[in-house]
């Protein structure tokens, strides 16, 4: 028999949904368990940027002080080359919040902070290496969690169960939920690279001869993104990596003298793309969140920031629901309602980005510039509107829920 575990909310996932979700929940004195798959957050190429929507919540939380301790660099400002123009997309020291700027820092440490503060409260309670392998179902309510770990099989029984286990979620895959697909044009390959002194300081995007190449000012290398047409891997594999190598230097000529870095396929990781969501978010006993419940491209960055800003709406939405006992369909059905519009409105952002913008730029060598971009360039004071986007967000999140102590 597996170890049983009883509990008010068991979350599948620890990644910012589901961390964000059990700290809020376990400082409302709501008892709950978060299952991560992995012994660790020490991953690459993930989410690496909080933005100052996810600032604004730690400064509601008492907690922005400590946590800009952590090591970070600012962005202040994102900008790019459009072909032969300097193109500034987004000002961010215009916003309404206390920080100005989005802040780069390894997702490993962001979760590691969450953590540590739930840990504060006795009500929380996280268990690393459970790996979901399936729901407990009771006479079609959503009832558990079965979950292998090295110890062996442990059940965790809960009053509610939250998917926030990605864009691969088994949780969602096992509930038999729906999705649909938006569609992505674009796929992209994670790699670093080197910083020097001499290179700019500011995050920056070329768009240049057919290529697109994101670069995250990371301290002493850069977290490099190249974006390649959707399904176009194999085929920029079959060229070889001198021709990758390349077509870096091509777009960005001053990374010639660390491209030799790249000395193998095995340091240049695939990100498929994927813009989708879920028809229903939820069905009794079971609500999915995050990635979970809608997958969103990397421009912007703002994917790790909508799941924070949905584990705060489930958590204020929901935390007088689960004091009371079992949350009703109609109280998970409250978290879709009010995320559902931020949601769309990102994506189809998103989508604009990558079918007007990024599309057009990959089969072209000689871009000139889209009407968006052009008038970023000319009139600087419409660089608040994305900065405002990307920053804040539609419909930003604020904690309601009570610390109990």
């Amino acid at each position: 028999m597996p170890e049983a575990i009883t509990t008010r909310c068991c979350i599948a996932g620890g990644g910012p949904a589901g961390m964000m979700l059990s700290f809020l929940l376990a400082r409302a004195g709501i008892d709950v368990v978060v299952l991560e798959k992995h012994k660790d957050f020490l991953r690459d190429f993930r989410g690496d940027t909080i933005h100052p929507s996810t600032l604004e919540l730690m400064h509601e939380l008492g907690l922005l002080g400590e946590f800009l301790k952590l090591p970070h660099e600012k962005a202040e400002v994102l900008a790019g080359r459009y072909g032969n123009y300097p193109v500034t997309i987004a000002d961010l020291r215009h916003l309404p919040t206390h920080c100005k700027f989005i802040a780069l820092m390894p997702q490993w440490d962001f979760l590691d902070f969450l953590k540590e503060q739930a840990r504060r409260y006795p009500t929380f309670d996280v268990v690393m290496q459970a790996e979901v392998t399936d729901l407990v179902t009771d006479g079609g309510h959503v009832a558990g969690i079965r979950a292998r770990t090295p110890a062996g099989e442990i059940e965790v029984r809960a009053d509610l169960v939250v998917g926030a286990d990605g864009r691969q979620s088994l949780v969602r895959e096992r509930a038999g939920l729906e999705i649909e697909d938006v569609g992505a044009p674009i796929d992209v390959l994670w790699m670093r690279m080197t910083r020097r002194e001499s290179d700019p300081t500011t995050t920056f995007g070329y768009i240049n001869r057919g290529h697109i190449f994101v670069m995250l000012n990371r301290g002493d290398y850069w977290q490099c993104a190249f974006v390649i047409p959707k399904g176009g891997h194999d085929a920029l594999r079959q060229q070889g990596l001198p021709a990758f190598r390349s077509a870096i230097v091509e777009t960005v000529p001053f990374m010639r003298d660390r491209v030799d870095e790249l000395s193998d396929w095995s340091v240049i990781k695939l990100l498929t793309v994927r813009i989708d969501r879920l028809r229903e978010w939820c069905k009794p006993g079971l609500l999915c969140i995050g990635d979970a419940a809608h997958a969103m491209s990397p421009i912007g960055g703002v994917g790790i920031n909508l799941a924070i800003q949905d584990a705060v709406a489930t958590a204020n939405i929901l935390e007088g629901p689960l004091q009371r006992g079992v949350p009703s369909l109609d109280d998970l059905r409250a978290v879709q309602k009010r995320r559902t519009f931020p949601t769309h409105m990102t994506q189809r952002a998103q989508a604009f980005m990558q079918n007007r913008v990024m599309g057009p730029a990959l089969r072209t060598q000689n871009p000139t510039l889209p009407l968006p971009v052009e008038l970023l360039r000319r009139w600087p004071v419409l660089r608040r509107i994305p900065a405002r986007l990307v920053g804040i967000g539609v419909r930003p999140e604020h904690v309601k829920t009570t610390e109990k102590r």
